[in-house]
């Protein structure tokens, strides 16, 4: 029971993937070695402030039955590491889906005028 919610965070990176490779939106958009990048970037940044909330004594580990009990520092479980990964990509995936929103919806319909 206690990599339950590991599961579950990696069950919803897979869900992005597939949002992703479906609609390419960020990784599957043609550009993965700059996709990786800001991925990266977002989670190195979201641990830092992770870590410097632990040191403020801002953020503290909750307990659950439903994790792991493994810790990347202390108060820093290994599963915040794949939900700060999840969020980034999360947000870059919905990045991506306006993207092709507003190019689909920004541009008139054929035998449509255009307003100048």
């Amino acid at each position: 029971m206690g990599v339950l919610y590991l599961l579950f965070l990696l069950a919803s990176i897979g869900c992005m993937v597939l949002l992703d490779h479906r609609f390419k939106l960020f990784f599957f958009s043609g550009a993965p070695l700059r996709a990786a990048v800001v991925l990266a970037a977002g989670l190195v940044f979201f641990l830092a402030w992770d870590l410097l909330g632990i040191g403020l004594d801002i953020f503290y580990r909750g307990e659950t039955q439903f994790m792991l009990g493994l810790e990347l520092a202390p108060h820093l479980p290994v599963e915040e590491a794949f939900f700060l990964a999840f969020l980034c990509y999360l947000t870059m995936v919905l990045f991506g889906l306006l993207k092709v929103a507003a190019t689909h919806y920004g541009r008139p319909r054929s035998g449509q005028a255009v307003e100048r």
